[in-house]
Formats: structure tokens, C-alpha cells, sequence
């Protein structure tokens, strides 16, 4: 008999080594250690246990399913609108037995509980609450292609593709380094600058990506002024060791409005790639929401090509108050400031260029 309940602190290692065990596909971070998902899940200010439901048999842990929110607006809260199914997980040997199904039920209640008045599955860009650097890649891109499970899964529980992301990637070991002749007048005008962060950064931003090692580039006019372009690269610890290459993530992508369409996005990135190149890293990769043609076109001018494709799903529902009224309830026991994001199910499309 399977049983049901929200995490517990000692449940730690029988997550990690399930986690493992799931195969999660390409781009999934594995073999991390405990001390790695206690930073990047557990220890978020916002982690609510009832969030994170377990599937037992007996002493063994078989599955999991992880539900949760992402920031309002402007970054600084939570917003409880939109729930998030972050991550799923069964165990193999216990597949195709109702056990996915099940937790996703449980999940979805607790979100409709906090007042949820839609549900999505899978984190992405800013709703990215808790695996950003263990499941995705450079940024949260819902549920990956490579992770072949996800979408026959959510098919059968009714929840419709509402988002999609792609994955790019390019080496940078081999080939010629990105070069945009602009560049050279460009220089004449403009100072390159380096900082610990984005000049705009919201408590969301840090609670997120500043858990990673990051450096952000700037492109600011050498007479003075605000920035004209900027991008942030930050180390994928978890993926490098998985790949056996030194992997950095390209996220922030940000050109003012003023200076658009003169070249500043590629001569930036030219600069960047060029600099990393120097500094060893081997493969460096961004996610960009599929309706943006324009920064996939300008990343495809860099050598930059597909790696995996991500969805989000979607599923209507109501907000807690009046789903409750005459349903049975089954509890459990109680133990944008950057361009190349998205904000809820809206795909942003500006210009890079």
C-alpha cells in the first residue's frame, strides 16, 4: 500500500538518491549532493513542506511531486494566482500504477488551498521557485523534450501546452569566437563594465539566480549616462559536473529602448563569449521563450543552436473558496527587468538588436 504525506527534514537522502533514479533526461542536473538541494529547494524563504508530497512503500520513497508559487509583478512577494507543479518524479519500478496521478491530485489541492486560481506544470523563466540549476539549464523552461515522460503524463490529467521555450547552446573551445565588426567603432564610444549583479535586481533575482555565482556585463557610453545594453552569465556547478564540461548560463538579456536596433545586444555578447572563451568555459547556453524570433534569430547569428525544447502546461481552475464548497477534501497528515524573460503566460517579443 502506498502512502501519502508532505516532506519531513530526514527525508533528504531518500529524495536525492529518487531523484536519481527517475532519469529526468539531458537536462537535469544529477548525482548532486544533499547539501546542493537543501540550498536550492529547501532553504528558500518561502518553502512550505505541505508544497512538497512524498509517496511511500514502507521505508522507501517512490515518488514526489513539488508544488509552489512564483513572485508577483514587481518581484518582490509571493503571488499565490497562478500555482506552479515545479517537479514530479516516480520511481521506475513503481510507474504506471496511479502513483503520478495521485500526488498531482494532492499537489493540486494544496495549491487550491492557498488560493490558487490556475495552475501551470512546470517552472519557467520568473516562475522558477525552486530547481533553477538543477532542472532546465540556463533558466526554468517548463518540462524539457529529453525528459520524455512529461508529456504524455500531463496529456492524460487534461493539462494543455501553454508556453514554450527553446534551449540553446554553443561550444566555445572549437570554432572562431563570435565577432560583429560594429564592434570596433563601437568601443570607441562605449566602456565595458563588470558588476556582482543586475543594477535592477529584485528580491526575487536574489533569492533565485543569487544563489549562483554570476558576473553582469554592461555596455555604458564613455561620456556618461545609464546603460545601454547588459547581460548576466552565471557557473552551472550542477550541469558542469554532469557533463564533464565547464557550462555557464546567459540570462538578463537587456538593450534600452533608445539604443535598440543598432547592434549593442551582439557586440555585447560577441565581448562576453569572447571573454569566457579566455576564462576556459566550455559550453555556454540560454533559454528563450518560443514566440521570441528575434533573439533566437540574434543568438543563431552567434552559433548558437537547439539543444531541447520545453513546455509548460496549463490546467483552469477556481480559486480555493468556491472549489471547496461542496467537494470532499482529502487531507493529509500534518507533519523582468531582463529581455529574455516572460512574465505569467504572456511571451514577451521585443527587440535584441
Amino acid at each position: 500500500m502506498i502512502d501519502y504525506r508532505h516532506f519531513r527534514n530526514p527525508d533528504v537522502p531518500a529524495l536525492t538518491e529518487l531523484w536519481n533514479r527517475v532519469q529526468f533526461g539531458t537536462g537535469a542536473a544529477s548525482e548532486f549532493s544533499r547539501d546542493a538541494y537543501d540550498m536550492l529547494v529547501l532553504a528558500e524563504p518561502y518553502f512550505d513542506r505541505r508544497g512538497l508530497i512524498e509517496a511511500w512503500d514502507g521505508k522507501k520513497l517512490v515518488g514526489f511531486c513539488h508544488a509552489g508559487f512564483g513572485p508577483n509583478t514587481d518581484g518582490a512577494a509571493i503571488s499565490k494566482e497562478v500555482g506552479i507543479l515545479c517537479a514530479i518524479g516516480v520511481h521506475p519500478g513503481y510507474r504506471q500504477q496511479g502513483i503520478g496521478r495521485r500526488l498531482v491530485e494532492l499537489a493540486e489541492e494544496y495549491l487550491r488551498r492557498e488560493g490558487a486560481g490556475a495552475i501551470v506544470a512546470g517552472e519557467s523563466l520568473e516562475r522558477n521557485p525552486f530547481y533553477l540549476g538543477l532542472y532546465g539549464g540556463a533558466d526554468c523552461a517548463g518540462f524539457l523534450e529529453s525528459d520524455t515522460h512529461a508529456a504524455p503524463f500531463f496529456a492524460k490529467l487534461n493539462y494543455n501546452p501553454t508556453e514554450s521555450y527553446s534551449i540553446l547552446a554553443r561550444e566555445l573551445q572549437t570554432g572562431k569566437t563570435p565577432f560583429d565588426p560594429r564592434g570596433i567603432a563601437m568601443k570607441k564610444q562605449m566602456k565595458f563594465g563588470v558588476l556582482d549583479r543586475p543594477p535592477r535586481a529584485t528580491w526575487w533575482w536574489l533569492v533565485r539566480h543569487g544563489r549562483f555565482e554570476s558576473l553582469t556585463f554592461t555596455f555604458a557610453p564613455s561620456t556618461g549616462g545609464g546603460i545601454a545594453a547588459l547581460v548576466t552569465c552565471w557557473g552551472m556547478e550542477l550541469h558542469s559536473v554532469c557533463r564533464g564540461k565547464r557550462t555557464v548560463g546567459i540570462t538578463d538579456l537587456f538593450v534600452a529602448e533608445s539604443v535598440r536596433r543598432r547592434g549593442y545586444a551582439k557586440v555585447l555578447l560577441c565581448e562576453v563569449l569572447r571573454r569566457l572563451r579566455e576564462d576556459g568555459v566550455t559550453d555556454v547556453e540560454v533559454v528563450i521563450p518560443g514566440l521570441n524570433t528575434g533573439a533566437k534569430a540574434l543568438f543563431a547569428s552567434l552559433g548558437f543552436t537547439q539543444r531541447d525544447q520545453g513546455t509548460v502546461y496549463r490546467k483552469e481552475t477556481v480559486r480555493a473558496a468556491e472549489q471547496m464548497v461542496g467537494s470532499e477534501t482529502l487531507e493529509l497528515p500534518e507533519e523582468t527587468m531582463g529581455l529574455l524573460r516572460a512574465g505569467g503566460a504572456e511571451l514577451a517579443t521585443p527587440n535584441y538588436d
